[in-house]
């Protein structure tokens, strides 16, 4: 579309804000969510409204077009840390409702938990033809020193300009696919990093999309949203020695669905009669378990005896799937009430780009009879 004054193209992109830091106003009590505050900030920066109007739109990029932009501010807005399932809903359902009328969409989010909702958002939003573009930042847009400005001026550019039919987070310069994203630093600017994938697109003096890497457009014209997600799923992290009365205990009913995270390549004590037992009896019991690497890069294989031990008791393997990815996908399967077996199936399929699929991992597991 174009602008009726000057004949300027101009994009429309939805800026939802759900809270974190970006945000935040300075008070007696330290940073804090401010209602308002960031509506205000960027009516009264020329980057981000060049014409000084009520309705706020940027001076005309590199690319030659101008981006209106309207802000939803959700109520109450949150730190990340207080972000839930149903939180994941209500902006999956907040993009679905508003589709139609905006070219892509930006999500500011807290940095703590951003790599779950967005590895979640790609999950719910099947067939996504627009992009939807988290970011965030380390510094408030209100201090002088702030990573805000370009976080957000470059999740602008992105979703107003490329049809990527992804859930990406912008930081640093670097869009990343979401559901292959982890927060890797507490207080860097680049807080995020891409383990077992490159970057979408990377900005310098130029914006570069690296179109191979970027999934195919989808035949479909709009996104079928998928919204149910089980909350009986624990994560347990393995360590040296780990207690198999405290591993069993923490299988017990309600869960349903457990996500092992395991050391190096998928391994975990194999000479240990007990801790096996332990896990056997879970999957027996209807338990879908899990194996996800604690690793940052890499997958799970079974190179090792001590990872072919968990494979042959019926545990799946995440491959590359980042935790992330693999919590959030595993809880949407179990919410919409896939029998265990199914959920095998769907946990080593790639539906959205989560993972890197391999020829064994084509089948299920076969369960090891002892």
């Amino acid at each position: 579309m174009s602008d009726s004054h000057n004949n300027t193209p101009t994009a429309n992109v939805l800026i939802i804000h759900t809270g974190g830091t970006l945000g935040m106003a300075s008070s007696d009590r330290g940073w804090v969510p401010k209602s308002g505050h960031l509506e205000f900030l960027l009516r009264n920066n020329t980057l981000f409204n060049g014409t000084g109007g009520v309705s706020p739109t940027t001076p005309t990029t590199s690319m030659g077009k101008r981006i209106d932009y309207t802000i939803i501010e959700n109520e109450p807005l949150l730190d990340s840390s207080n972000v839930t399932p149903e939180h994941w809903r209500v902006l999956a359902t907040q993009i679905v409702d508003n589709y139609d009328d905006y070219d892509g969409f930006v999500v500011l989010h807290g940095t703590d938990t951003m790599a779950y909702t967005a590895s979640a958002l790609s999950f719910m939003l099947k067939d996504l033809t627009k992009p939807v573009i988290f970011t965030g930042s380390q510094i408030p847009l209100a201090r002088m020193r702030s990573d805000a400005t370009n976080n957000l001026l470059g999740a602008l550019t992105i979703a107003a300009h490329y049809p990527i039919p992804e859930v990406g987070i912008f930081f640093f310069n670097r869009l990343l696919r979401g559901n292959r994203t982890q927060k890797l630093d507490a207080s860097g600017l680049r807080a995020f990093r891409s383990g077992n994938l490159p970057s979408l697109v990377t900005v310098g003096v130029e914006y570069t999309v690296h179109w191979p890497t970027i999934l195919p457009m989808p035949a479909a014209t709009e996104p079928i949203l998928r919204n149910k997600f089980s909350p009986d799923v624990a994560v347990i992290r393995l360590v040296p020695g780990i207690s198999t009365t405290n591993l069993h205990n923490a299988m017990l009913a309600p869960i349903r669905g457990v996500i092992l995270e395991t050391f190096g390549s998928g391994n975990a004590p194999d000479n240990q009669a007990a801790f096996t037992q332990v896990l056997k009896t879970a999957v027996e019991r209807g338990v879908v378990i899990v194996n996800c690497t604690q690793c940052h890069r890499g997958r799970v294989n079974s190179d090792y005896a001590a990872g072919t031990a968990l494979e042959a008791l019926g545990i799946i393997t995440a491959g590359d799937m980042t935790l992330e990815a693999t919590y959030s996908k595993l809880s949407l399967l179990l919410g919409e009430g896939l029998s265990a077996e199914e959920i095998r199936i769907e946990m080593i399929r790639n539906i959205a780009g989560e993972l890197t699929p391999e020829p064994q991992a084509l089948r299920p597991p076969t369960l090891m009879k002892i």
